[in-house]
């Protein structure tokens, strides 16, 4: 189990990682939210994210934002925005820290109304969450599917069902969607701030304008105002 593996095991990650993320991988492992970190599934240009296994043999996702190369600035952009964080402090760590608390926070919001990856754990720079289908979902850009007008449907459904939940995405692309047997999850909720948030707006008519780009070239464009419309209805 990771909560026994040794010091030299844990240093496999010293090249990847700080030793105060390093240190809190062992802490969340002790504490059972997963054995130990296995395939690494996406780099992001803040985050690298992994799958894990857990004590019942099951798999999560794991996903560890990078403390020193983080675009904070670009995060405390957002945050600001974002009335749920207008008193936070501006440290480097604390924005990270944030950014990583309102993805979880977002997550549990969207699940109850949109299928997203269920949160399960976070910490500082780290959050542990499901790992959607089997073998993994893929990216919507690497699985077209195959009634792309009923994908599209259902994820223009998503966004009304996630605006009138009080949030909005803010990063809706063909890479933070997964074809899950042929159904659009949502993921990558670290953007997504609430209906009542200065740029909500705006964040939509970019959501929406993303999603028609991409759909546009499999011949299912559509109206972006009218949809924008719709969602404000």
């Amino acid at each position: 189990m990771a909560v026994n593996r040794s010091r030299e095991e844990w240093k496999t990650y010293a090249n990847v990682f700080d030793k105060f993320t390093i240190n809190l991988l062992r802490k969340l492992s002790a504490q059972g939210y997963f054995e130990e970190l296995e395939s690494s599934i996406a780099m992001g240009k803040e985050a690298n994210v992994f799958t894990a296994s857990t004590k019942d043999d099951k798999k999560v996702i794991v996903k560890i934002y990078r403390l020193e190369n983080c675009n904070f600035n670009k995060m405390l952009t957002y945050l600001k925005q974002d009335p749920r964080y207008i008193n936070m402090r501006k440290n480097r760590r604390d924005i990270i820290f944030n950014w990583v608390q309102r993805e979880y926070r977002n997550l549990l919001l969207a699940r109850e109304v949109i299928k997203v990856p269920t949160p399960i754990a976070f910490k500082n720079n780290i959050i542990v969450m499901e790992l959607i289908g089997d073998p993994i979902a893929p990216e919507l850009r690497k699985a077209i599917p195959e009634n792309p007008q009923a994908f599209l449907d259902q994820t223009l459904k998503n966004i009304k069902l996630l605006w009138d939940k009080g949030l909005v995405h803010g990063d809706l692309s063909a890479f933070n969607i997964l074809n899950d047997s042929e159904y659009p999850v949502f993921i990558d909720f670290s953007q997504g701030t609430t209906t009542q948030s200065y740029d909500s707006k705006e964040l939509l008519a970019r959501d929406l304008k993303n999603l028609n780009s991409f759909f546009s070239k499999v011949d299912c464009s559509f109206d972006v105002k009218k949809e924008y419309e719709k969602v404000l209805k």
